[in-house]
């Protein structure tokens, strides 16, 4: 991986994400903030109770996501995507967020907000197609 990509990738920013439909297997491409502490990359998102976003579905029955980078740089790298359940492994990412957000409900983004934590494929990433 380009020391460009790799910077880019541990620079909070907007992305795209694109995970694989969990009953269709097709692409499924969102916007969304990546976010990066301690060089750990990691999506979350704001608090919802009412029900769990497609894509985090869609990441438990297939962890393998591409990220589209296209601020600093653009580049698409794959990555492995773990949802994070576990209170005490949330808390770090969240508070993170939170502060990057400026936000004080800590307690309802704990127990409402979707959490990913992403693992770099290093030997895949390439410029996308013009």
């Amino acid at each position: 991986m380009s020391g460009s990509i790799r910077a880019a990738l541990h620079h909070s920013q907007l992305i795209d994400l694109t995970t694989t439909g969990r009953r269709t297997g097709q692409p499924r491409r969102i916007e969304i903030f990546l976010h990066s502490e301690d060089d750990q990359l990691f999506i979350t998102g704001m608090p919802r109770a009412d029900r769990t976003r497609d894509w985090i579905h869609n990441i438990k029955a297939d962890p393998h996501v591409v990220i589209h980078l296209k601020q600093s740089v653009v580049a698409d790298v794959a990555a492995t995507a773990r949802v994070v359940t576990d209170p005490d492994e949330r808390r770090p990412y969240i508070e993170a967020a939170a502060r990057r957000w400026r936000r004080t409900d800590i307690p309802e983004m704990l127990e409402h907000s979707p959490l990913i934590v992403l693992t770099v494929d290093d030997q895949a990433d390439h410029e996308p197609d013009a």
